[in-house]
This record gives C-alpha cells, sequence and structure tokens, in this order.
C-alpha cells in the first residue's frame, strides 16, 4: 500500500513540476501578486494619508491666540500664516474652487482671555473657532481633520471651554465643497471600479468558452479549415465577445445608477444624478466603456487561446484579473484624475483615470483622445496576435 502511495505521489509531482505554467500559477505567482497589490496599495495609502500636510496647503489663520502659538510652531507639516486683517466672506467663497489648497482658521477676539473666564455652567455659548475648508480637495480635508484632532485634544485638556465649527446661524457653512464636488468625489472613487469589474464579468463568463472551449471540443478545426480568412475570424471572435460583454456590462452600470441613491444615503430628488453631468460627459463614458470592453475582451481572447482547455483558461485569466481589479482601487487612493499624460497609454488603468475625470467633473479631451487611440492600437495588436496564434498548428492543437 505504502508502495502505491508513493507511486501516486511521484506521479502527480512529476506531472506538476513538469508543467512551468502550473509552477508559476500555482507557486510564483500568487507571492508574487501580494507583493504588488499591497506595495502599490501601500503606496496610494501613504500618499492618501501624507497628502494636504505639505508646505504647498496654507492656513490663514485671524486672530492667532499666543496660548495655541506654541502649538502651530511645532507642526511643520503645516504653512501657517497668520493675518493681519480679518479674512471676508469673499475670501470663504473662493475655498469653493476645490483646486485651491488653502484652510481658513479663525479664533475669536481675546481667544485666551475667553478661555479663563468662560464658565461652562454659565449656559452660555462658548468661545467657537472656526475652520473652513474644501471636503472635495483632499488636501484641504486633511488639514482639516488634522487642526479638527489637535483643538479637540487641546479642547478636553481645557474642560470644553470652547467650540469647534459651531454654526450660529443657519447659513453658516463651514464645509465650502458643493454638492456636485461632494457627489463626485463619491462617485469618481466608487464607479470607475464597478463598471471595470461588471465588464470583466461579462467578458470572463463567455470568452474562455468561446476560443479554449472550442479547442477543447475540437470544434475549432472545423472554423479554421473554412474558407475565411484567420484574421477575420479574430477579429469576429473579439467583436463578437466585445458586443455580448458590453450588454452585460451595461446592464451592470444601469442597475449601478439606479441604485446610486440608496448607496450614499440619499433621496433620488437630492442626489438629482441626471443634472450632475453633461450629454459630453456620457458620450466620453459610453467610448471609454466600449473601449474598455474592447481590449478587455482582446486580451481574454489571447490567454484563452494559448490555453489548452476552458480550467486552463480560467488558472492564466486569474492574474490578469487581479491586476484590473488593482486598477480599479487606484482611484480610492487619489484626488481625482492624474495630470501626467503617460498614464493614459496603460491600458485599463487610462480607462479608469478618464472615468474617475468623467465622474469627478474634471474632463479634458486630451486624455480621453490618448486613451481611445492607445486601446485602439492595443486591440489592433490583440487581434494581429490572435490571429498569428490561429495560423499556428502547435498552439491551436495543443493538448
Amino acid at each position: 500500500m505504502k508502495s502505491n502511495t508513493l507511486t501516486i505521489i511521484k506521479k502527480e509531482f512529476a506531472r506538476f513540476f513538469g508543467d512551468r505554467q502550473l509552477i508559476f500559477t500555482a507557486i510564483i505567482m500568487p507571492g508574487l501578486l501580494i507583493y504588488l497589490i499591497y506595495t502599490l496599495m501601500g503606496n496610494g495609502m501613504s500618499q492618501m494619508m501624507t497628502e494636504g500636510m505639505d508646505e504647498n496647503v496654507t492656513v490663514r489663520v485671524e486672530n492667532m491666540p499666543e496660548t495655541l502659538a506654541p502649538m502651530f510652531a511645532d507642526t511643520d507639516s503645516l504653512n501657517i500664516k497668520v493675518l493681519p486683517s480679518p479674512f471676508t466672506q469673499k475670501d470663504i467663497d473662493l475655498l469653493e474652487d476645490k483646486e485651491i489648497n488653502t484652510v481658513l482658521l479663525r479664533f475669536p477676539t481675546d481667544f485666551d482671555t475667553l478661555l479663563v473666564t468662560y464658565d461652562p455652567q454659565s449656559g452660555e455659548l462658548a468661545p467657537n473657532i472656526e475652520i473652513y475648508y474644501n471636503s472635495a480637495n483632499n488636501a484641504s480635508q486633511r488639514v482639516y481633520t488634522m487642526l479638527e484632532t489637535m483643538f479637540t485634544s487641546f479642547e478636553d485638556q481645557m474642560s470644553n471651554r470652547f467650540d469647534i465649527n459651531r454654526a450660529d446661524c443657519e447659513e453658516q457653512t463651514f464645509d465650502q465643497a458643493s454638492s456636485d464636488d461632494v457627489l463626485g468625489n463619491i462617485l469618481s472613487k466608487l464607479i470607475p471600479m464597478l463598471i471595470l469589474m461588471m465588464l470583466f464579468s461579462g467578458v470572463m463568463a463567455i470568452a474562455p468558452s468561446a476560443i479554449a472551449g472550442e479547442k477543447e471540443r475540437g470544434t475549432i478545426a472545423t472554423l479554421l479549415v473554412t474558407p475565411m480568412k484567420r484574421n477575420e475570424l479574430a477579429l469576429g471572435k473579439i467583436v463578437s465577445l466585445s458586443a455580448i460583454a458590453l450588454l452585460s456590462g451595461l446592464s451592470s452600470f444601469i442597475g449601478i445608477v439606479l441604485s446610486l441613491p440608496k448607496m450614499i444615503q440619499a433621496d433620488a430628488e437630492g442626489v438629482e444624478l441626471g443634472l450632475n453631468y453633461t450629454g459630453s460627459d456620457y458620450i466620453v463614458l459610453l467610448l471609454i466603456i466600449l473601449a474598455s470592453v474592447l481590449i478587455m475582451a482582446s486580451a481574454v481572447s489571447l490567454l484563452s487561446a494559448l490555453a489548452k482547455d476552458v480550467k486552463n483558461a480560467g488558472t492564466m485569466i486569474t492574474p490578469f484579473m487581479l491586476v484590473v481589479m488593482l486598477c480599479g482601487l487606484m482611484p480610492m487612493f487619489q484626488n481625482g484624475a492624474s495630470e501626467n499624460l503617460a498614464v493614459y497609454l496603460i491600458p485599463f488603468y487610462n480607462s479608469i483615470e478618464v472615468m474617475t475625470a468623467v465622474f469627478a467633473h474634471e474632463l479634458q479631451w486630451t486624455p480621453v483622445l490618448i486613451t481611445l487611440a492607445a486601446n485602439i492600437v492595443y486591440t489592433s495588436i490583440a487581434v494581429w496576435g490572435l490571429t498569428r496564434m490561429f495560423n499556428s498548428e502547435k498552439v491551436m492543437f495543443s493538448k
């Protein structure tokens, strides 16, 4: 019995270690992918945590109290600018531009004296520190969070002798982000990833069986002997797979849009999704979805053509799926779309960046054109590569 068991063990080891693809997929790839994913996510989270804590974010302070001046002096991550005169409502309104990296901080006049004389048991309103910021700007939001934490800690030491951002009237608003910017910031971090995942799920559901499945069943041989050019066969496969995957992706996208009011805990009337985006935004989004599906179907078709059967195709596509997921996660660790035009040459990531720009109301046509052109070029290369594979007897009839 022991010899039979050892024979089976040796046979399975020989089968596994004799297949370089299995070795890479089962042993090398998991550790490599985890390292890459967590490294990139760690870098993104580190950048997200430190963004807004540099000298490019200016904190303009009115009535700086002597009590807190040393606290600000010890904070190297803030660029403090004490104002010689009070800031105005016009200065506050300027914060509505989310590109302005500024936070306005107002202390009451004679804040130090008020801290000493105020009696929390008197029932009177406590001295109020006002912090004006824009939550749609990650830098501004980070600085606001830092200041609020700093003051809350100081407030605990002072037995709650002052308030932070207490609204003295209904019209007073400290967060200057517009509703469009707030909603756009949420959607730009969430929807691109969901769209990409839905499109990829549609491609995964049909592409492996369309090529690797036909190899496994032997029906690919019938197609290859028909009087048609191999490039026509390759293009037909990619276009048909893309069309079906697009229908699946659009169905999922419609479901996401209809459920958005519930997802962000707001009613449909308050969100006003249809009013936030223009016709050009929807056109760009549709073009990017089409281009994404084409290159996605092309890449999966290439991997399916290399695979021996459907199961093997699924194994080969898994790391590719993880890379696509990683691209979808990146907007969560950045403030809006990238301004570096070189990133729009990277497949899948370029589509994510353009969709992020659309939902964040930062659409620019140059990145859109670069992304569309790059994806068309990559799709053409994939069609050419798939044609070469169809012409290879070794690839198409591998066992």
